[in-house]
């Protein structure tokens, strides 16, 4: 009897284990990846970014300009639209309040 009762609760906690990891599972992910940065002059950056996401979903993406001491010196929300392709690719310049050294992605999320 203590057996069965011991599988039965086995069985209960590994059935809302998978329930619950499979759900948990399900939401779309969003990638950024930086490809490159160019620094235009002391108050714009221009950074070239791609982003992988489910086919027909759109996303924003926080992209954000740090100095030599790891400020951030401009911060932008950009849109991404939907599109065909689970690739695409940007360029979005960033004003910043000082003088940048470098321009990336900071995240991006399903919108």
């Amino acid at each position: 009897l203590t057996l069965i009762i011991s599988a039965a609760v086995f069985a209960v906690v590994l059935v809302a284990w998978v329930v619950w990891a499979g759900l948990d599972g399900s939401k779309p992910m969003v990638e950024a990846r930086d490809v490159a940065h160019t620094v235009i002059d002391d108050q714009t950056v221009r950074v070239d970014y791609e982003v992988s996401m489910p086919i027909g979903e759109s996303a924003s993406c926080a992209v954000q300009a740090l100095n030599e001491d790891f400020t951030v010196v401009g911060w932008k929300i950009v849109d991404v639209p939907a599109s065909d392709r689970f690739t695409q690719a940007f360029s979005d310049t960033v004003r910043t309040a000082l003088p940048a050294n470098t321009g990336l992605i900071f995240r991006c999320w399903l919108a």
